[in-house]
């Protein structure tokens, strides 16, 4: 363990979204002192890195470990990079690096599913890569119930946290942890629907297998990155909706609006998404797409739409599962998960594994000193009196 880790520094404070000069104000020291810190140009004394561990509120053994070449993040796939605020971007790109080290540490004890996606040469045609990627996980042309659990069955990580921004919808991260490769797949919290959420989680799929997550995705122009966004709209159209069996459906009232709502009920697709793939198909000509969405917006369907409110909204399971399990069946305590991460090397507090996971503030208790060790006293077995 080293003496003072400055890309922790910049780390946490990233994380909680403060600037160089927010952080300095709050310990009382000046702007250059932080920078020199986060530069490797000077290390804080002991004093004042109790004070930088406060006002971030991360653990003074969390800025003097280094995982080194443990961790390597590649690619954070935003859904729009230009017009999000940069303190955003960067907090969010932290908290999806901290899921998939918690799912590396807890792997030691809870079997996660491996990662099993298909993977493609030739991406051009995408509603090929769509069915084909259907077939590859046996899901035949029928409707998706679950595009969260269909992912993390198949061993992408996925959570769900507040993106905050109004740009950030969801959002993917490549890396390696330990020697192997991850998927984290971020779901927000905010303006959320289950057909909402449906399209988001099938959208991010699409970025997984359609684009490359080696290439520095900061040199896209807005254009190349446009185009991969409508690619991956497209892919998540086809995949929720393939064209033989959604064709059948909708064709025989395909220009009657609340037939969607019928549809809607068995493909788990937003009416405003099925109304799209009708025209991608030709199965609507342009007048009828444009008269199905004038009535959406006179009925108000564009803020809400029918069975918005009936539809519950699914949620990433595994990771929450793998705290239970190991909670109630007492492989370990609180105390030791969190011991876990130091011992990988990430001491994390209990507020972003709460964050990161969407954890109940009462789902993992507060670190204590739980371990037998600890245990003074004891309660007598019962006995009839």
């Amino acid at each position: 363990m080293n003496s003072f880790n400055p890309s922790r520094l910049n780390e946490a404070r990233l994380y909680r979204k403060m600037t160089i000069e927010g952080l300095a104000n709050a310990i009382g020291a000046s702007k250059q002192a932080i920078s020199q810190f986060e530069n490797k140009k000077s290390v804080p004394d002991f004093s004042t890195l109790d004070k930088i561990s406060k006002a971030l509120n991360f653990p003074i053994r969390f800025f003097r470990e280094d995982m080194g070449e443990d961790a390597v993040l590649g690619n954070t796939y935003f859904r729009a990079p230009f017009s999000s605020n940069k303190k955003d971007l960067h907090s969010q790109r932290i908290k999806a690096k901290y899921v998939a080290f918690i799912q590396s540490c807890l792997s030691e004890y809870v079997d996660f599913p491996t990662l099993n996606i298909p993977r493609f040469v030739d991406v051009d045609d995408i509603e090929r890569v769509a069915n084909q990627t259907r077939d590859f996980w046996g899901l035949g042309r029928e409707p998706i119930p679950d595009m969260v659990s269909l992912l993390e069955r198949n061993g992408i990580i996925v959570s769900e946290f507040s993106t905050e921004g109004k740009t950030i919808d969801a959002f993917y991260q490549y890396g390696e942890m330990f020697g192997r490769e991850y998927y984290c797949v971020v779901l927000g919290t905010d303006k959320l629907t289950f057909a909402r959420r449906q399209f988001n989680a099938a959208h991010e799929l699409a970025h997984i297998l359609l684009h490359e997550h080696n290439n520095d995705i900061d040199e896209l122009d807005k254009d190349e990155f446009r185009k991969r966004e409508i690619e991956a709209n497209k892919f998540a159209s086809a995949f929720l909706l393939p064209r033989e069996t959604f064709e059948e459906d909708v064709r025989p009232y395909c220009n009657k609006l609340h037939y969607y709502i019928e549809l809607k009920r068995k493909w788990k697709v937003a009416i405003s998404a099925m109304i799209h793939r009708a025209s991608d198909l030709e199965i609507i000509n342009a007048n009828q797409y444009q008269y199905l969405m004038r009535q959406m917006s006179r009925n108000g369907w564009r803020t809400q739409e029918p069975l918005d409110e009936f539809m519950v909204v699914k949620k990433p399971k595994a990771l929450k599962q793998a705290i239970n399990m190991l909670l109630l069946n007492d492989y370990l305590s609180s105390t030791q998960i969190f011991g876990l991460f130091a011992k990988y090397r990430t001491s994390l507090p209990k507020d972003v594994v709460d964050e990161v996971l969407c954890l109940e503030p009462d789902v993992l208790p507060d670190e204590q000193d739980d371990s037998a060790e600890a245990k003074i006293v004891a309660l007598f077995p019962r006995t009839n009196f």
